[in-house]
């Protein structure tokens, strides 16, 4: 007995150890979406590249993680989770090295579009991993410990970008925050290699390449005038979306009649399945926005300097941070009412940024915001990692990979569409009002809030629907339990005379 209990220590620590390769990892990949924001103008000026080449690298990260989520999540699930992981570490760390020295604005991009593939590569992964070594409160906590790891580091991307850039110098310091990847990811790569679970190779059936073709036509489609809505005018790019809906409407068809989909579509029966991506898609739109238009207004706006705008943000990430960790212990507890009770103190955070850059719209704004982005970033902390810990709470660990990667893939689209949309207004804003940076960023922010808004009516509406079931279920009982009763008298009375 005590040697199995030993056992089971030892692999729940082993358990613990490969997560923290995986949090690394996703870290790695999740930072990169946020720390080249301020390491744009030290990119302007040392490649001396275009406002659309800028846009680029920004987005081009974007859209080829977003496009391989799903068909990597499913790959993992049918083959080793161990042997992706690596597949898509090993790629990014080589891909950061290559945009570190990049001798040409081109080259950078097309580095930032390698990054960005095996960025989703890799991230399905960390929760199918999750899925497979954990189970009731362990699981909960693990997937804190990935909201925490996800909310820190799109906060704390501007921060250490600044740093890097303010340590090695405005000419030459972007290159830094890609180098810095490097001697992490191959660190990463030989833990990983020591400490996931070993290669399963089974049936080479539930890859599904006419699927992959369709979902990645179609998330192609959604995203490409998403992002790029400032560099192409007209209303002509917005017949893409409606072409990418068209592509993933074929794409549900075609799985429902395939022998071996890649995403078992009965997942989106489940209400905490769906409510979760609808949940994750909408308050992505809103949380990633707010440090876009807020970098911009205090850079360009204020003249901060990289490492003074991530210096802003700071109070973000450490409330951010902190309720990720305990959202993620607590959530088995409280369930959906936590996250929208974060959802609310993101709302509250929110406005009170809105109220201090009204009343503080000069230089002492980084102050003026402090307490309302700590106020936020303790919200989101309570939104993220137990969204995605409940969203995945009924999904079978062998279909995590591909149920993780459609919840990125809302994500990565809700990310897109909400800078796609604030920035718009924002920028509409500032050329309306003669360039008052202020008054954009509040109205970006108003944006950001109804994103966000729209998050807490799905989470209300997964209580409401929770709160039915309930109701119903003791009247669907009663019926059976009086029969029951009625056996069991039965029983008794035929038992009591003999």
């Amino acid at each position: 007995m005590g040697t199995a209990a030993a056992h089971r220590g030892e692999q729940g620590r082993r358990n613990w150890q490969a997560l923290s390769v995986c949090l690394v990892a996703a870290f790695m990949t999740l930072l990169d979406v946020s720390i080249v924001n301020v390491a744009l103008p030290s990119i302007r000026s040392g490649l001396h590249a275009s406002e659309a080449e800028l846009q680029w690298i920004l987005w081009g990260y974007a859209l080829t993680f977003g496009l391989v989520l799903v068909p990597s999540g499913r790959l993992g699930d049918a083959r080793s989770r161990r042997a992706v992981f690596m597949s898509g570490l090993a790629l990014f760390t080589v891909a950061s090295a290559a945009a570190g020295i990049a001798p040409t604005i081109l080259f950078l991009v097309l580095a930032r579009l390698v990054q960005g593939v095996a960025g989703g590569i890799l991230n399905p992964q960390v929760a199918g991993l999750i899925q497979q070594l954990f189970r009731g409160a362990d699981r909960g906590r693990a997937f804190g410990a990935l909201g925490a790891v996800i909310g820190v580091a799109t906060a704390v991307g501007p921060l250490l970008g600044g740093g890097l850039i303010a340590l090695a110098g405005a000419e030459e310091g972007w290159r830094w925050v890609f180098y810095v990847n490097v001697p992490v990811g191959v660190v990463a790569l030989f833990l990983a290699w020591r400490l996931l679970p070993a290669p399963v190779y089974g049936d080479r059936q539930g890859l599904d390449p006419p699927g992959v073709l369709l979902l990645g036509a179609g998330v192609v489609c959604v995203l490409l005038p998403l992002v790029q809505e400032q560099q192409w005018h007209g209303a002509l790019k917005w017949l893409l979306v409606l072409a990418g809906a068209a592509l993933i409407a074929v794409f549900a068809a075609w799985e429902r009649r395939a022998r071996a989909p890649m995403i078992d579509l009965a997942l989106f029966r489940l209400r905490s399945y769906t409510l979760g991506v609808a949940i994750a898609l909408l308050f992505f739109a809103g949380f990633t926005a707010i440090f876009f238009i807020f970098t911009l207004y205090l850079q360009n706006g204020l003249g901060y300097s990289a490492l003074g705008a991530g210096l802003a943000i700071t109070p973000f990430a450490l409330g951010s941070g902190s309720a990720s960790a305990i959202g993620g212990r607590i959530v088995s507890r409280y369930g959906r009412p936590l996250v929208a009770a974060g959802l609310c103190l993101v709302l509250v955070g929110l406005g009170a940024a809105w109220v201090a850059v009204e009343l503080e719209p000069g230089r002492g704004v980084a102050w003026a915001t402090a307490a309302p982005l700590l106020v936020a970033g303790l919200g989101t902390g309570f939104v993220i990692s137990p969204n995605q810990t409940l969203t995945l709470s009924e999904v079978d660990y062998t279909e995590g990979g591909s149920a993780a990667g459609v919840l990125q893939t809302g994500q990565r689209v809700g990310t897109a569409m909400g800078i796609a949309a604030v920035g718009s207004v924002f920028f509409a804003a500032l050329g309306g009002t003669g360039g008052d940076w202020a008054a954009a960023f509040r109205r970006g922010l108003i944006v950001v809030l109804a994103f966000v808004l729209a998050a807490l009516a799905a989470a209300v509406a997964d209580l409401a629907a929770g709160r039915r079931r309930r109701r119903r279920a003791p009247l669907a009982a009663a019926p059976q339990q009086g029969a029951h009763a009625q056996a069991e008298d039965g029983r008794g009375a035929e038992d009591g005379p003999g």
